[in-house]
């Protein structure tokens, strides 16, 4: 059965993009058939993942509201990660899927065809509460929330709980929230265990293990068009190697690990 997870937080800047991408290239080299989804109109991860976005002729925009079929879009990354792009089009996509029925259905009904190609779909959804991230929280399974571990980083959580909730409520009852994802995180001060603290407290959210260090090894990957585990072995690639093997034993029925906020895990 394919597991669907759907990042998002509509704060910017919190390494979600390199977390679908990371988590996805950890998921492949453990042997699964990781496919990753790109909603955001930037395409930062279809960039991330080596593809120009201003070079695709067709991306989840057409298949999101046309009649292009989701796997006529899909295309390879050097990471072995599959993936549906996006590109600037799909900025016009939230109006256009306002005025349809059963809007928020639309990618759940659009990779319903990929179920049987995928052990695990990866959704990035993209940085705002809109329709385009209702579409990601329908489709999937299971929601994790990166969060960046410093000050206020957290503000704007309970909205994003409340969209879940409703989401919960209205169109997905299935949805779990997995918890929050620490990213950014510098073992060597206070401060980020006080965010993830803070966090843990308020909003009585699970805080996933391990914790995604700060390093600019992930800027790096960037710049390259390739993930962070493609490079040479460093802290940040072996922590969403982590990571993944986490949640692959998660999916299969094992207790999810989680960080503890009084040291450093």
């Amino acid at each position: 059965m394919t597991t669907i997870l759907a990042v998002a937080n509509q704060k910017g800047g919190v390494a979600k993009t390199t977390t679908v991408a990371s988590l996805g290239a950890a998921l492949v080299s453990l042997g699964q058939r990781v496919l990753v989804v790109d909603l955001d109109p930037q395409g930062c991860l279809t960039f991330s993942l080596g593809h120009n976005p201003d070079r695709l002729e067709v991306s989840v925009h057409d298949v999101l509201t046309g009649d292009v079929k989701a796997a006529e879009v899909v295309i390879a990354t050097d990471d072995g990660v599959s993936l549906l792009p996006a590109t600037i089009d799909l900025a016009g996509a939230e109006a256009m899927l306002l005025m349809r029925p059963g809007r928020e259905f639309a990618l759940k009904r659009a990779l319903a065809p990929l179920h049987d190609d995928y052990d695990t779909i990866i959704i990035d959804c993209p940085p705002s509460l809109g329709v385009l991230t209702l579409n990601g929280l329908t489709a999937a399974q299971s929601v994790l929330v990166p969060l960046q571990c410093e000050m206020l980083a957290h503000r704007g959580v309970g909205q994003l709980l409340r969209t879940v909730s409703e989401v919960q409520q209205i169109t997905n009852p299935d949805l779990v929230l997995l918890g929050a994802l620490p990213t950014l995180y510098d073992s060597r001060t206070t401060h980020s265990r006080d965010v993830l603290s803070d966090v843990s407290d308020r909003y009585d959210l699970p805080v996933l293990a391990p914790p995604i260090p700060r390093t600019v090894r992930f800027a790096e990957a960037t710049a390259s068009g390739a993930t962070v585990l493609s490079g040479r072995k460093n802290k940040g690639a072996q922590a969403y190697r982590d990571l993944a093997e986490n949640l692959a034993k998660h999916w299969s029925g094992s207790e999810l690990v989680t960080f503890s906020v009084g040291n450093d895990g």
